[in-house]
């Protein structure tokens, strides 16, 4: 697929032949769905039993799809990024959190990330997964509707007050703060805080942002509802989705209907629609588009140039994994276009499923990781070509 994101050269010019040879290696293991299971199994055995397999990781997998261990790890690659006009969106990415105190360290540690991006113009969204400041049953049975115990009833306001504590230090702070999606059984509770929260923080410009997962068919009508709310500025951030499998598989336990749109073909049907109404709206909303499509990007660059808004105007914004789409990433850049990397921080060990994630992701997205690894191959080649014709 030629098209003005099959510039190379610039796509991977902070990377060295060493990073790009690393990044062939990874992407042809993550293209074989037997081989990232195998890895996957492996990995979680290994780090079950402790056995000394951190430093290989993070040599590897890890250094390809992470900034560091510590904010102060990634300051590098962000003002690297930030030379080529992209941004960076810090991502303390630790998951599978159960106890109180382990809710308080996470809240503190967003808190202590919004102090360090504060003033910084390289770094200009905050990010924070919904169930770090809470249990994620919890989340469930408020998102059923199910009556709470007096217990359940006081852990769940001391979630709401972490999850308030962190959009107000962002409004503070004029840091725009994008709220993760998360699975069907407990994005009701987390839609429900997002919305109560923009009425709070959005009454003027957009510091809250919801994450819409788009693979969900019923997304359309809950943006539509949404802005039947007055007297705010709605901030959407729109995906595909990054929980498929696990929820078709809930949807399939539980004996309920899917909430997943029945393939690819349609969830990109529903994205390009969640596009045509966020930008019919745009007067009312503002957009971080998270995709690694180049059709969408492509759309919504089309649509901008139609409405007259203009390249960095700060109502839409693009965004992108560090570690993948590049090509996209970095071309954007340089027309102009406001883009982000989403850097993921934090102990190898901690980081671990979220690897994991990206790698079945990637394995199970058709296209996706061939057209990664085609471009790496092309840049490989072309700077062979270089030192060719410069010996010649």
């Amino acid at each position: 697929m030629d098209s003005i994101f099959s510039n190379t050269k610039e796509a991977f010019s902070l990377k060295t032949n060493f990073q790009l040879h690393r990044a062939k290696f990874l992407f042809k293991i993550i293209e074989n769905k037997f081989l990232v299971r195998l890895g996957t199994t492996f990995t979680n055995f290994s780090l079950k039993f402790r056995l000394p397999v951190t430093s290989l990781i993070k040599f590897s997998v890890f250094n390809h799809f992470c900034g560091g261990i510590s904010e102060k790890d990634c300051e590098p690659v962000i003002f690297k990024m930030y030379k080529k006009n992209v941004h960076s969106v810090l991502d303390f990415s630790t998951e599978a959190f159960n106890s109180e105190e382990q809710f308080d360290d996470c809240y503190k540690k967003k808190i202590s990330i919004i102090n360090f991006i504060a003033f910084r113009s390289e770094i200009p969204f905050a990010v924070f997964k919904p169930t770090c400041l809470g249990r994620i049953d919890l989340f469930k049975k408020v998102s059923s509707k199910d009556q709470l115990s007096f217990l359940e009833n006081q852990e769940w306001n001391r979630v709401v007050k972490r999850f308030q504590g962190v959009c107000q230090k962002a409004f503070e702070n004029n840091i725009k703060i994008l709220i993760d999606a998360e699975e069907t059984f407990v994005q009701n509770a987390i839609d429900d805080l997002a919305l109560e929260m923009m009425l709070i923080y959005n009454k003027k410009t957009p510091i809250v942002y919801n994450t819409i997962q788009m693979y969900r068919w019923d997304r359309l009508d809950y943006m539509k509802d949404l802005l039947k709310t007055k007297g705010i500025v709605f901030g959407f951030k729109l995906v595909r989705g990054a929980y498929m499998e696990k929820e078709r598989e809930y949807a399939t336990l539980m004996n309920i209907k899917s909430p997943i749109c029945l393939d690819k073909s349609s969830t990109d049907l529903n994205f390009d629609k969640g596009l045509d109404f966020v930008f019919n709206n745009i007067d009312k909303a503002s957009l971080v588009c998270g995709s690694h499509n180049e059709h969408s990007t492509l759309k919504i660059m089309k649509k901008m140039s139609e409405l007259g808004i203009s390249k960095n105007d700060d109502k839409v914004w693009f965004g992108q994994l560090y570690g993948m789409s590049d090509n996209i990433t970095f071309n954007l850049a340089k027309m102009g276009y406001n883009v982000f990397k989403i850097l993921p921080f934090g102990p190898v060990r901690n980081l671990m499923p979220y690897l994991i994630r990206r790698a079945e992701e990637n394995s199970s997205v058709k296209g996706q990781t061939g057209r990664e690894l085609q471009l790496i191959i092309t840049e490989i080649n072309r700077r062979k070509q270089k030192i060719i014709n410069k010996d010649s």
